[in-house]
């Protein structure tokens, strides 16, 4: 197998892979009708309900075709019976899309906005819960990427559920990252998709969520067909196949995804993405950059980094020249203040984030910036 020249994504995703899922892509054509194509995702469904601890038969994973939008999108426009209420738990830019969806099918709902750099306030949450009984649904972010603050989700759901709400998670930044327990953390559904922490390839999305509910909606509004839970659930649980054309070539890079995933195990995966995150973390002390969440709030994989306020700095000259040198950083994500992100997901280690720090101290020395930065 040939090397394939090996870029590090310090973008939210997608995020580097191994040779190995590169290569897992080439393969015989295949109809994706065909029962063995089948029998590959029903393994493949199972092994995203195990990753989070799910009880099998209790929960289950839905596949879509799409983005990691396109869960949110899923979830929230079918799991909400009528005449009910969504509620958002809201400190952030991926949850401000969740009440955007809402608007788009003119759900009714509730945008509970905290700032982009707190952790929302329980109590409030709750009076909000006890004061609309209409609420049906609670959703929020597990690590709002455009910050990389991490959210209660075990407290929300704990909330969620004390009011008779199911509770909803967008995941994707944490899933198969950051240890998930959908019973130990409350969580109704939760979703994902391949590009993130599997280090798969786009295309691919997941819900993974509990099977009665799913069952549940079969009698709420359908307010998407494409979109449509229960159409997707029902149609894996008869033929075993998705309801429309499958990403065929990015599900066999999953397969091989999820072996690297279950090698390096939970617990490692882990541990390599916080070690990761503490060298992204050292290289910007030392070179005086200051993030903007407070270090007790952050997830460990995103870090959300203010612009210095040297007048040589340009983010964009910055992005070129890491560019240039193998190495992509990413625009921050926070309305009205000037960011970028170094992030922890891939395939990566510290000697890559070591290296990317010396590469950055090259380009700020071409652009005569200050080090340490000034503010």
């Amino acid at each position: 197998m040939e090397a394939v020249k090996r870029n590090i994504l310090l973008n939210p995703g997608p995020s580097t892979t191994t040779d190995t899922v590169k290569y897992a892509q080439v393969v015989p054509d295949i109809c994706p009708r065909e029962a063995e194509f089948a029998g590959l995702m029903k393994g493949l469904r199972e092994d995203l309900v195990k990753i989070v601890h799910g009880d099998p038969a209790i929960y289950t994973a839905v596949l879509f075709c799409g983005s990691g939008t396109m869960n949110i999108d899923v979830c929230l426009n079918s799991l909400l019976p009528a005449d009910r209420t969504v509620l958002v738990v809201n400190n952030g830019a991926y949850s401000t899309r969740a009440v955007e969806i809402c608007r788009a099918y003119g759900l009714p709902h509730i945008d509970l906005r905290f700032p982009v750099d707190e952790q929302p306030d329980l109590a409030l949450v709750e009076q909000t819960l006890r004061e609309h009984p209409e609420i049906a649904l609670v959703h929020t972010t597990h690590n709002e990427t455009g910050t990389g603050l991490l959210n209660p989700i075990r407290e929300l759901g704990a909330l969620a559920h004390r009011y008779g709400a199911v509770f909803t998670v967008d995941t994707t930044s944490t899933y198969a990252m950051r240890p998930i327990d959908v019973n130990r953390d409350n969580i109704d559904f939760c979703m994902a998709s391949a590009q993130k922490g599997l280090m798969s390839f786009t295309g691919l999305s997941f819900v993974v969520g509990r099977r009665e509910l799913i069952e549940q909606s079969a009698a709420y509004p359908m307010r998407s067909y494409y979109c449509n839970l229960f159409l997707q659930y029902d149609n894996f649980e008869k033929t075993g196949e998705m309801h429309f054309t499958p990403p065929v070539q990015t599900i066999y890079a999953t397969l091989q995804a999820l072996r690297e995933y279950w090698a390096e195990g939970e617990a490692g995966k882990w541990a390599r993405h916080t070690r990761v995150f503490e060298a992204i973390c050292q290289g910007l002390d030392e070179l005086g950059f200051r993030q903007v969440i407070r270090p007790e709030w952050r997830a460990g994989l995103v870090a959300s980094v203010r612009y210095p306020s040297d007048p040589n700095w340009s983010f964009q000259a910055v992005h070129d020249g890491c560019y240039r040198r193998g190495f992509t950083i990413y625009p921050g994500k926070i309305s009205g203040a000037d960011t970028f992100r170094l992030c922890a997901l891939g395939a990566i280690d510290v000697p890559d984030i070591e290296a990317f720090f010396r590469a950055l101290r090259e380009v700020l020395d071409e652009l005569g910036v200050k080090v340490p930065v000034q503010y």
